[in-house]
């Protein structure tokens, strides 16, 4: 009776790690496509910050999950107590992080608030200096999502203009409307849009834009990672009892 549970929590297993691996696999070749692709996509890509970032991640993510899903398979098949340890550890490490940054964003959740941002903003933001990361980043999230500042363009007001840039006033550049959402996007009217004229400017604040974007996603992410974890942790008690059922 023991061998045959045995037996059928190593195929379970390897059958679980299979689709992991085939899910790596897939993110990998499509991470890899996407920053390659001599085709023009990864110019589409480039130029924006969110895709551009979220291709990376994604071929992280495909390359973690590749080698865990390997791990797993090979450990499970051949009863290889070694990779069985090593299965074990990864998914330890990987749970212990995700545990570590849930705990860290509980704690620091009050860092994430309007006037905090706010603050930030007003402090570091250099306009239209691509060479600060801070105001690079900034610029690009304004474009994207077709929003000015955290509140609206009134954050600018304490920040003083470039020098040489005697069009520009409170507002800066990355708050003009555009005919595409992209820094390739031409300007409507940058002239009436820096010298205030509202109707060619976003006025809404990136704080309230971004939160409505992803508030749809709050729930099915926080479904996801306790999933997650969960998966996690029976991968790690059906490692553990294999390794110890192995003689």
């Amino acid at each position: 009776m023991e061998g045959d549970c045995l037996s059928c929590m190593k195929y379970l297993m390897f059958l679980f790690n299979f689709f992991i691996f085939l899910g790596g696999a897939c993110l990998l070749g499509v991470g890899i496509w996407v920053i390659v692709d001599p085709t023009g996509f990864r110019e589409i890509v480039a130029a924006n910050p969110l895709l551009f970032t979220g291709a990376y991640i994604m071929l992280a993510m495909g390359a973690m999950l590749f080698l865990l899903g390997f791990l797993g398979c090979c450990g499970a098949i051949r009863e290889n107590k070694c990779l069985l340890l090593f299965f074990f550890m990864f998914i330890l490490l990987l749970f212990l992080a995700e545990l570590s940054a849930a705990i860290l964003a509980f704690i620091f959740r009050e860092n994430l608030t309007r006037e905090f941002f706010t603050k930030e903003l007003k402090k570091h933001y250099l306009r239209n200096n691509d060479t600060d990361v801070f105001s690079s980043t900034w610029n690009s999230v304004m474009i994207t999502f077709a929003c000015c500042g955290v509140n609206g363009p009134e954050d600018f007001e304490d920040v003083p203009p470039l020098p040489h840039s005697p069009l520009e006033t409170a507002t800066p550049e990355a708050c003009c409307q555009r005919e595409l959402q992209s820094r390739e996007g031409m300007i409507v009217n940058k002239e009436a849009c820096l010298t205030g004229i509202e109707r060619f400017q976003n006025r809404q604040g990136c704080y309230t834009v971004i939160l409505n974007s992803f508030e749809t996603y709050v729930y099915l992410a926080g479904a996801l990672a306790i999933g997650v974890l969960a998966i996690e942790l029976f991968a790690m008690i059906f490692a553990m009892c294999l390794f110890r059922g192995i003689q």
